[in-house]
């Protein structure tokens, strides 16, 4: 009991109170846009996020309560379920506009991708944080590469392109503190820009090509596949300094922004919230990786750095797409806001992600 006592001393309460708070604010977006005003209630997907934040917080204290080298010394285990889960849903998942994501276990439903993030993180985060190995060989980079390969093809076969390159900066940012050189960053950069005429014609498909050529042109198709990334600026641009006010928003209320509580409910919160209200969020999002950061720095042992720093950086890819989409900057994806966005999943293993976090800077002063 003294033990735990002194560990929860040490506690990071405002990293806590940052990411509780962008999970209120994704909730109360939510329940604006999904309102229906024949019913005089919010929609069923407001009820859904409303379940999983109890189921989230229950994770996350999990992922806090026990220590991080338990469950990295354990991470090919859990990377040994994810590939599994990974291939039951290839095989029998349930299939949703057009992509087989999920599992169903009694009467829960969960996408197991969402998970990859955080099993990456410990697995990567073991293999390079345990002695003095690091990833300063080629060899070493490759070995990183193939466990990434493989949830990282089974997530895109789905498909689920977006899901899947959130696992390459969750890679690349533990390889980068793991020593990995920069040139080899460059050479790889290089190399993917030479593909890249290879991947457009026979790997992508033609919905990825689509979203490509209307992020450059939405005017080509305004009332198809251009409408998202149109109604997407509108709201953003009619939110005003102040903005419309809570459930007074129309691009999302109104059914003009599709899917409005998922992949543009940054846009949402812009149309009714306002200039003021983005930059509150920003300000949340940002202090939120600061204090994430700087709990990696104050790490006991490099396991729980490299973890720290790989959670964060899939965490962080997320946040900056998702909004740069959102104001029309990026092309259209299926990639959501972290804590905000609607996606049970999402909330769970993201707030799990912040449970590592929390417990390696709880237990920088043990032995």
């Amino acid at each position: 009991m003294i033990g735990e006592r002194r560990l929860t001393a040490h506690l990071d309460w405002p990293l806590m109170a940052g990411v509780v708070a962008l999970t209120l604010i994704g909730l109360a977006t939510i329940y604006s846009v999904t309102w229906d005003y024949r019913l005089g209630r919010p929609g069923p997907q407001f009820w859904t996020q409303l379940y999983a934040l109890p189921i989230g917080l229950v994770a996350m204290a999990v992922a806090l309560t026990i220590d991080y080298r338990t469950l990295a010394q354990r991470s090919l285990i859990f990377y040994a379920l994810l590939v599994a889960a990974l291939i039951y849903v290839s095989i029998n998942g349930d299939s949703r506009m057009g992509a087989q994501r999920w599992m169903t276990i009694s009467k829960f439903s969960f996408q197991p991708s969402e998970f990859g993030r955080i099993t990456m993180a410990l697995v990567l985060a073991m293999t390079y944080g345990e002695g003095r190995r690091g990833a300063r060989t080629i060899g070493d980079v490759a070995i990183g590469a193939i466990l990434l390969g493989v949830p990282l093809m089974l997530i895109f076969l789905q498909p689920d392109f977006g899901t899947s390159v959130t696992l390459v900066p969750v890679m690349l940012g533990i390889m980068f503190v793991a020593g990995m050189r920069m040139k080899w960053i460059v050479v790889a950069g290089l190399v993917a820009v030479l593909l890249s005429p290879i991947v457009w014609m026979y790997v992508m498909q033609d919905y990825q090509k689509d979203r490509v050529t209307t992020f450059l042109d939405p005017s080509r198709d305004p009332k198809g596949k251009g409408l998202q990334q149109i109604q997407a600026k509108v709201a953003v641009g009619s939110g005003g300094l102040l903005g419309k006010g809570f459930r007074q928003g129309s691009q999302g209320a109104l059914g003009f922004l599709p899917v409005a509580h998922n992949d543009f409910v940054f846009s949402v919160l812009a149309e009714e919230q306002g200039f003021v209200g983005v930059l509150v969020t920003l300000a949340l999002y940002l202090f939120v990786l600061w204090r994430s950061f700087d709990a990696a720095s104050l790490a006991k042992d490099r396991v729980g750095a490299f973890l720290v720093v790989g959670i964060i950086s899939g965490f962080g890819f997320q946040v900056l797409y998702n909004i740069t989409m959102s104001a029309g900057l990026a092309p259209v994806k299926g990639l959501t806001l972290p804590l905000m966005s609607y996606g049970g999943s999402s909330l769970v293993s993201t707030l799990a992600g912040f449970g590592l976090i929390l417990g390696v800077r709880m237990r920088r002063f043990t032995n």
